[in-house]
């Protein structure tokens, strides 16, 4: 059976460079190599552990939609560190290598491209996990649709659409998109209502069922919370254009081109002498990955 494995680049990029902050990794020529080798340990992890058939990477490109529509969409963010700028090439390297399919379309983030995919391949009967940390995500979990996400101390967590349900107090993983719409997004910079916090977002999504619907009754809304909502009417409805994932990017990638071989092994030797990553090279080459699904069980 097929199992599809769609990796949010940057998301794991900044969660690997993070990680070893405080023990930067540093090799011989002055280079961080923390975001490659928590990347690599990751990517390795998966493949050996979870046993995917298919797997591709996500990357954000360029500015998009959602900039057009909101210019200040993440302006608050620091600058990428240059350490990160620096790995984000010899990454790619890696997974070309590796052949393993980097995708990116231009105007979009990684967040739509996984979305459009993730639709696509569970309508067609193939499990689909979605390997982020990102809390956005949980809109798009349905059947045969997964989050599999980072727990903080190590491991992973499997999210299916009960569990997210679950987690939020909702009764469908499309209200994830009503809530950061009421909630906002401090990480991506939009609004949504001020003054409502999870617990009154979880409570109105209960009452309402959407963003819509409570906008259209806010007179069914007591005094100073009526007031909030009713104030904040343009910020919500932008919140949820911002806050909802596309799944309608225009890009063809088919389920054979993500589907795992063997990799290149001198090239991947090369890029692992030159990072200075010993062990690395070992973990990666001569372990049979193609087979590695057929093992499970």
């Amino acid at each position: 059976m097929s199992k599809l494995f769609l990796i949010d680049a940057y998301a794991l990029i900044y969660r690997s460079y993070y990680a070893f902050i405080k023990n930067p990794r540093i090799n011989s020529k002055g280079d961080n190599t923390s975001a490659v080798l928590g990347f690599c340990n990751t990517l390795h992890e998966v493949l050996t552990k979870e046993k995917p058939t298919h797997i591709a990477v996500a990357f954000d490109y360029g500015k998009t939609f959602r900039h057009e529509r909101f210019p200040d969409y993440k302006a608050q963010r620091e600058e990428t560190p240059e350490d990160i700028k620096r790995s984000v090439p010899i990454i790619k390297e890696i997974l070309e290598a590796m052949h393993v399919p980097v995708l990116q379309v231009d105007g979009f983030e990684a967040d739509d491209v996984i979305g459009t995919l993730a639709v696509k391949f569970s309508s067609e009967g193939i499990a689909t996990y979605m390997l982020t940390p990102d809390k956005d995500y949980g809109q798009l979990v349905r059947e045969n649709v997964y989050m599999f996400r980072p727990r903080h101390g190590g491991g992973y967590e499997t999210l299916d659409e009960s569990a997210i349900e679950k987690k939020y107090g909702i009764e469908s993983t499309t209200q994830v998109i009503d809530l950061l719409a009421l909630m906002g997004d401090s990480a991506d910079n939009f609004p949504g209502c001020p003054g409502v916090g999870e617990k009154t977002a979880v409570k109105l999504i209960a009452q309402f069922g959407s963003i819509e619907n409570m906008l259209q009754n806010t007179e069914q809304l007591a005094g100073k919370l009526r007031e909030k909502v009713e104030n904040a009417k343009s910020d919500i409805e932008l919140s949820k254009f911002l806050a909802t994932i596309r799944t309608d990017v225009p890009i063809d990638v088919k389920l054979d081109e993500m589907k795992i071989t063997e990799p290149d092994a001198e090239k991947l030797k090369k890029i692992f002498i030159e990072l200075e990553f010993r062990t690395m090279y070992n973990k990666f080459v001569g372990r049979n990955l193609s087979n590695l699904a057929q093992q499970k069980g």
